[in-house]
């Protein structure tokens, strides 16, 4: 019986500290964190990564132009154009505080067991969580780099940004 609570406890705790990180580069599973992409053209796609409350916006756009110059790399094209771009926030509000445990039980003739809260216990935090997708449908071509702002050499992207990729621990 106590190995069985011992290993309930290990595996649960395995699982919280999988939650508490921040999400990694992998495609998008279950869990709908992650990069994929849709097929518009034969070089043309739409690639979105999603990134969880502990992933900040900076690395989910980063993420999304490393997932369009390797999948621009392995469609055998040397450049890709980010036709249009959109990052989408959902924020939401989640607070701690008040718990049973820590009020005070009081009995009285009249009505019996009460609680009521301990008044030097004000343990609540809110706090605000949001989460990031980045979307964008690149076009993809071969040859010398078009002189356009929303082109990018796949190569330069890869070898550049390849040293900032956390790849997710579990693939």
């Amino acid at each position: 019986m106590n190995l069985k609570l011992t290993l309930a406890g290990i595996a649960g705790a395995l699982a919280l500290g999988a939650c508490a990180t921040e999400t990694g580069y992998a495609p998008a599973s279950e869990s709908q964190y992650g990069f994929s992409e849709s097929r518009i053209e034969s070089n043309r796609f739409q690639v979105t990564f999603s990134g969880n409350a502990l992933t900040d916006l900076e690395t989910v756009e980063r993420y999304l132009l490393y997932r369009a110059a390797e999948l621009t790399n392995q469609n055998g094209y040397d450049y890709f154009i980010m036709v249009n771009r959109q990052t989408d926030e959902d924020s939401s509000y989640r607070g701690t505080g008040f718990d049973q445990r820590f009020a005070m039980q009081y009995y009285h003739p009249m009505w019996g067991w009460r609680y009521r809260n301990d008044p030097y216990f004000n343990n609540f935090d809110m706090r605000e969580v949001s989460r990031y997708q980045a979307i964008s449908e690149i076009v993809m071509g071969n040859g010398p780099k078009p002189n356009d702002v929303n082109a990018y050499n796949a190569e330069d992207v890869l070898m550049n940004l390849a040293p900032q990729i956390v790849r997710n621990p579990e693939l």
